[in-house]
């Protein structure tokens, strides 16, 4: 009964994160283009995407590494632009903490924005689930998008300059952290740190090496806060 559920749980999982391969291909493909593009050979690509796995910080090491940032700059801003998969992990870890250490070795390297919003949005919907289960559905969000991931850098990679500047692969990434950010603001202070983080951004938009993007994480990280601080205290005052 229990090898059923948590099969059942993983075909779950991987049913969940299908819909992610429309936005996940084309943004690997996306990757692989421009990184050819950089200088980069097929197997720096493909070592970059199979060590990293994080888009996001892919790409931002890679723009800075063709403008000749220091290495310690692009190290410090790949760093500062996943800290969220450490927030990520600090999240999950109360659902899936308990696992043996192999799988959670495993599920850390398969931790990602997709693997993260639809896991932890299941375990919220669904508390009665066990380890074993929680843990398949998490391998079965990942399933698709990892393969696909490692297949589209593959092909971006080895189609190089060939493929059409008239086909829109770019759109991949603001669509896909739209679809994951959207659902998750569901309070005040989130939406706060949202708008806060889009206007410094916007505002440090020539900072050079692109750490305009770490101010403005700190900044809406900041903002979130002293909004959930300040409604703490109005509740507690409150008669």
């Amino acid at each position: 009964m229990t090898s059923t559920t948590t099969k059942s749980a993983y075909w779950m999982g991987v049913r969940d994160g299908a819909p992610f391969i429309l936005v996940a291909a084309p943004f690997a493909v996306l990757f692989g283009v421009i990184a050819t593009e950089a200088g980069l050979n097929l197997f720096e690509v493909m070592s970059f995407s199979f060590v990293v796995i994080a888009g996001a910080a892919q790409f931002t090491a890679l723009e800075l590494m063709q403008k000749e940032a220091p290495t310690l700059i692009v190290l410090i801003s790949a760093l500062a632009v996943n800290l969220r998969v450490a927030m990520y992990s600090a999240a999950i870890t109360p659902y899936l903490g308990t696992a043996p250490l192999w799988q959670r070795v495993l599920m850390s390297y398969m931790l990602v924005d997709q693997s993260y919003a639809l896991a932890h949005a299941k375990f919220e919907d669904a508390p009665n689930m066990s380890v074993p289960q929680r843990t398949a559905y998490y391998f079965g969000t990942c399933t698709l998008v990892m393969g696909a991931w490692f297949i589209c850098s593959f092909l971006g990679a080895a189609l190089g300059t060939q493929l059409p500047p008239s086909i829109p692969i770019d759109f991949a990434l603001p669509i896909a952290f739209l679809s994951m950010i959207a659902p998750m603001i569901r309070s005040l202070p989130h939406l706060v740190a949202a708008i806060t983080a889009i206007v410094v951004s916007l505002i440090c938009i020539n900072v050079p090496y692109s750490l305009g993007l770490i101010i403005a994480g700190f900044a809406g990280m900041a903002a979130g806060s002293q909004t959930e601080v300040w409604i703490t205290r109005k509740q507690e005052a409150a008669p």
